[in-house]
């Protein structure tokens, strides 16, 4: 990395203020001294809480009530959470989930200085003779080809959009895509390591129907404990913990059913009795970038719009194998611990799995690496392009190491400082 911590310390907490989190980091030992507390109070955890909270201690865990982007009270114009828990996967009846739809675009669509054009699809990003870029040429809603000519080029579609973008740009001074003399773009790819298993706990079973399951999403965190001990992995990972009576999904008793012989009434009375004993645990750790984990253009495949499509090649090393089955002893622990039994199945009948597959925890991250050394990277410091200095990339594609924290904050705060640099620089004329 070619920046540290204290480089994306201050824009950390623009991006908290910015997008609305509740929260406190009191509870979390391993976190430093703040310069302000988080924007609006914690949330009340679930009940979930009053069980594994004891039992992970007991373990000599650290769990805390993690802060969320959540409003937990009124929070520039939007509504606190009235805690449906149809945070995952649902739009947020009164904007009390941080989403950019109800956050940063409407504040950019007020200056009247953005232009939002849905349903395009960018083919390629321009380039003058001198190398520079001068815009893109995408399709429009109806699938006509345009161009877009403009000062300088960000590009923010994901890691592995931003490097087929980058991979597509391909002219006489770029012949293996913009901004690709050092041969690093789609390399180096990242995803999360992970891992999961599902606990019963009777004690829930007993417990009557209440109003008092929190958020959608995860209400505990366990950050990695074990700091400058040995371990049979490099780095380390933290716990999510999920559980309750949410509002029912698609599948949310196919566990039972697995397990449960019977029908009808005495199978229904089952489902009833089951609903919300359940708590998953899911594990979220660092992955050790290799070269052998990669995505590339397909010489073969296209979309619909005839743009090559990526290729993906992807392979987790022993030490991320040795991680997830520490992952795997660990949750265990702490269900055992708190009194639980473990489940061979999760809340929707999908097997426990030792360790996740490329892709599927969606925290892909690299692809655009930033450094120093042009040889090595294909952004500077600024997630400035070495070969083009006009051209930007804001999102997990700079990234050079995959932490084992959720990227999406580290994302924003890192997007915020490059939007600072191209500022200031193209007020000197620099670009």
């Amino acid at each position: 990395w070619p920046i540290s911590y204290d480089d994306l310390e201050p824009f950390y907490e623009k991006a908290e203020y910015e997008i609305g989190v509740s929260g406190d980091y009191s509870g979390d030992p391993f976190h430093g001294p703040r310069k302000r507390d988080l924007p609006m109070p914690p949330l009340p955890p679930g009940r979930e809480w009053e069980i594994l909270e004891p039992a992970a201690k007991r373990l000599g865990l650290h769990p805390f009530h993690i802060p969320m982007a959540r409003n937990s009270v009124p929070y520039n114009g939007r509504g606190p959470c009235m805690r449906c828990r149809w945070c995952c996967g649902f739009a947020c009846e009164v904007d009390a989930k941080n989403g950019s739809q109800n956050t940063v675009i409407p504040v950019a669509l007020g200056t009247g200085n953005c232009d939002l054009r849905a349903e395009c699809m960018v083919k390629e990003i321009l380039t003058d003779d001198h190398g520079h870029a001068r815009g893109v040429a995408y399709f429009d809603s109806d699938g006509h080809l345009q161009e877009q000519l403009s000062d300088l080029v960000v590009v923010s579609g994901c890691a592995v959009e931003s490097a087929r973008l980058l991979l597509n740009s391909r002219s006489a001074q770029f012949p293996n895509g913009i901004a690709n003399s050092s041969g690093v773009v789609g390399r180096y790819l990242t995803d999360s390591v992970g891992s999961d298993m599902t606990g019963y706990f009777p004690q829930l079973e007993k417990m009557p129907a209440h109003n008092h399951d929190g958020v959608g999403g995860m209400h505990m965190y366990m950050p990695w404990w074990r700091f400058g001990k040995k371990n049979e992995f490099l780095r380390g990972y933290h716990i999510e913990f999920g559980g309750g009576r949410g509002m029912p999904g698609v599948g949310e008793f196919d566990g039972v059913c697995r397990e449960y012989e019977g029908y009808g009434a005495s199978l229904k009375q089952k489902c009833r009795s089951s609903y919300g004993t359940v708590i998953g645990f899911a594990g979220r750790g660092e992955m050790i970038p290799n070269e052998k984990s990669y995505c590339e253009l397909d010489p073969d495949v296209v979309d619909r719009w005839g743009i090559p499509v990526l290729r993906f090649h992807w392979q987790w090393s022993e030490n991320e194998t040795k991680m997830s089955e520490d992952m795997q002893q660990t949750f265990r622990s702490v269900i055992e611990t708190g009194g639980g039994t473990v489940l061979d199945f999760g809340r929707h009948g999908r097997p426990t799995s030792t360790i996740s597959v490329g892709g599927e925890i969606i925290h892909e991250l690299g692809t655009v690496r930033m450094g120093n050394n042009p040889k090595t990277s294909a952004l500077n410091s600024n997630c400035q392009a070495h070969d083009v200095k006009n051209l930007f990339v804001a999102d997990a594609a700079p990234f050079v190491t995959n932490p084992d924290k959720n990227p999406t904050l580290s994302i924003m705060a890192l997007s915020w400082r490059t939007s600072e640099y191209l500022l200031d620089q193209a007020k000197k004329g620099e670009l």
